[in-house]
């Protein structure tokens, strides 16, 4: 057999060298085209999830504000808000005999929401949870929240006299106009104690009020 024929010739070794070289770019550039393919999938799956999530929100805070709308500016969140996060308690005597303050104003029986301004519990103790303090967060706003979206609660008629209240801010006479305590702007402070009291006689209004731990 002739030599030359065994021993690969320099041109061809070169030739094969240059197809490996060839072939491996081309394995680079697909496994590169199966990574850039499979990613864009991904992104648009990720795009499209992100998407529909979006608009269910939209459609879910939608539907809640159809539902639920605000009330004296008091809007119903589906999540609690803790920008401003305080608590006071209210009491209310109406010719001397004390009225409960129902669980469940501010709060849909359905449970999709809760009003800024609501209460969890029927020992007077009213849950503020803003955004942010804000100028109608007042006694009166929870008073029209209680009137417009929960008056089977237990709501007072007496609120509606535009005269006949006396309202005090822990155990002080409210320094401003006496009206109806729906047109009655008393501001609250954390663990502010309000008494309003209708009529005669009635007890010596609240000086304080002791919280539960953690309120």
């Amino acid at each position: 057999m002739n030599r030359q024929q065994i021993i690969p010739q320099p041109e061809e070794e070169a030739f094969r060298q240059e197809r490996r070289e060839y072939r491996a770019i081309r394995r680079k550039q697909q496994r590169r085209a199966r990574i850039s393919v499979w990613a864009s999938i991904s992104i648009s799956a990720l795009l499209l999830l992100a998407m529909g999530f979006f608009y269910l929100q939209v459609q879910h805070t939608t539907s809640i504000a159809t539902l639920h709308p605000p009330i004296s500016g008091i809007s119903c969140d589906s999540m609690e808000q803790n920008g401003y996060h305080i608590h006071v308690h209210f009491r209310i005597y109406i010719n001397g005999k004390e009225l409960t303050i129902p669980t469940g104003i501010g709060v849909p029986t359905d449970g999709s929401c809760l009003y800024w301004m609501h209460t969890h519990t029927d020992d007077g103790i009213i849950h503020i949870e803003a955004p942010q303090k804000l100028h109608n967060l007042a006694l009166d706003d929870f008073m029209t929240v209680w009137q417009e979206g929960f008056a089977t609660l237990n709501f007072p008629q007496e609120m509606l006299q535009p005269s006949g209240w006396q309202i005090f801010v822990n155990g002080k006479p409210f320094n401003g106009v006496v009206k109806s305590p729906l047109l009655t702007e008393v501001a609250l402070q954390p663990h502010d104690a309000i008494t309003m009291e209708y009529g005669s006689p009635n007890p010596p209004p609240d000086v304080s009020y002791a919280f539960p731990a953690g309120l």
